[in-house]
């Protein structure tokens, strides 16, 4: 069965890495049952909202089973949350489910509208915790373990234990991976992202970009 394994929270905290002079990357599990709401977790606070948060990006989710996978690469344990997840899940491939995918978790669904790009803060953020951080978003781009951003369609509480359920699969078939790639390692792919209803409007705008690049509009067919 797939589930909830942790709720994960945090707030604004000073640091003087960070790009802005203050993060909420440190992420801890909160007990019982917690609002979600539009823009997120309730108890959940965005620090650098020009990069973070907002309808798209609510809710970020990541798989223990990939947070396992880190443990035995990096030889340390990582606790839920430290990736800076809201949603430490079991039992569901994140990275291989289809954006636009509709997950039913307690009262709330929730749809898979982006995907984390690692960032200096992220990488700083590992280095404070022991890791070898000078090729960690080299490193974490190139193991295709991104996780994604979730948008909130219905609001209500959610808590660990709570059940995943695949409510609806869109058919395109462009995964949270494919998505990924095509945002950090091989921008040629963008324009497969049309494909997606309700594309995000930050990823639409990058795919419109690259189009323009190639002297394209959007509201040409492509050939």
């Amino acid at each position: 069965m797939a589930r909830i394994t942790s709720v994960n929270v945090g707030e604004p905290r000073d640091a003087s890495w960070a790009g802005i002079g203050r993060t909420s990357i440190d992420k801890t599990p909160v007990a019982g049952r917690v609002a979600v709401t539009q823009l997120g977790v309730v108890g959940d606070q965005v620090s650098d909202t020009r990069f973070h948060g907002g309808v798209d990006q609510a809710v970020y989710a990541y798989a223990r089973e990939d947070l396992t996978f880190w443990e035995a690469e990096l030889g340390r344990p990582i606790r839920d949350g430290q990736f800076g997840e809201n949603l430490t899940t079991e039992g569901i491939d994140l990275n291989g489910a289809a954006v636009g995918t509709r997950l039913q978790a307690g009262e709330v669904v929730l749809e898979i509208a982006s995907v984390r790009t690692p960032c200096n803060d992220f990488k700083c953020w590992m280095g404070l915790g022991g890791y070898d951080d000078t090729a960690w978003v080299k490193r974490f781009t190139a193991a295709l373990l991104p996780g994604p951003y979730l948008r909130v369609l219905t609001t209500g509480t959610v808590a660990a234990g709570d059940e995943i359920v695949v409510v609806h699969e869109p058919e395109h078939g462009i995964t949270v991976r494919d998505l990924f790639v095509a945002l950090n390692l091989d921008r040629k792919r963008l324009p497969e992202l049309l494909a997606i209803d309700g594309l995000a409007q930050d990823l639409r705008h990058q795919v419109d970009e690259y189009l323009a690049r190639q002297g394209v509009s959007y509201r040409q067919p492509l050939q």
